[in-house]
């Protein structure tokens, strides 16, 4: 079985699309998934199952829908692709180091996408692109690193001119998911 982590994107942001994650939780349990833990409110689901990442998308999407009346994109990524991210950071620990200086917030942040923009679309993001705000894309990554703020970000904003679904998480997210999605794997 692969451990899989489930971020949904859009829940219980400025009180829009609420749902509690202990409900979260049980409509996993109840479509058969297992080892099923919640991390957050912003709807990050991490557990394990056989099933494909696509099919496995769609049936969670599809479960949302009914369970709670939301439309909300899912983005799925198993433990070892997600270890993989992390470890694969484009920007330099100075680069890092630099721009949570000069910020007033959290400064490195992923994009994580359905599948891969396409070349035109990524092109686009160019034009957002600043002294203050930079991003690389790999496969289906977008690393931001921001030397303000994400708040009020250009290229934060722009983001959906890729054309994919995706969901934003921080690097502190990604790496506390990582951990729990490492416990999960060793355990039987």
């Amino acid at each position: 079985m692969a451990a899989y982590i489930a971020l949904l994107r859009g829940i219980n942001v400025g009180g829009k699309n609420i749902i509690k994650m202990a409900e979260l939780k049980r409509m996993f349990e109840a479509m058969g998934l297992c080892e099923v833990q919640t991390y957050i409110q912003s709807g990050n689901v991490l557990f394990k199952s056989n099933e494909g990442e696509e099919a496995l998308r769609k049936k969670i999407e599809h479960e949302i829908g009914a369970v709670f009346g939301i439309s909300s994109p899912v983005i799925l990524r198993t433990a070892a692709e997600l270890e993989s991210i992390i470890l694969n950071c484009p920007f330099s620990e100075g680069e890092i180091s630099e721009a949570e200086t000069s910020s007033e917030a959290e400064s490195l942040y992923v994009s994580l996408m359905t599948h891969a923009p396409s070349q035109e679309k990524m092109y686009c993001l160019n034009a957002y692109k600043s002294a203050d705000e930079e991003y690389r894309i790999i496969g289906r990554q977008v690393y931001l690193l921001f030397r303000n703020s994400i708040r009020n970000s250009k290229l934060a904003n722009n983001l959906q001119k890729l054309d994919v679904s995706a969901t934003v998480r921080n690097w502190k997210t990604l790496n506390k998911l990582v951990g729990l999605a490492k416990a999960i794997n060793t355990s039987h």
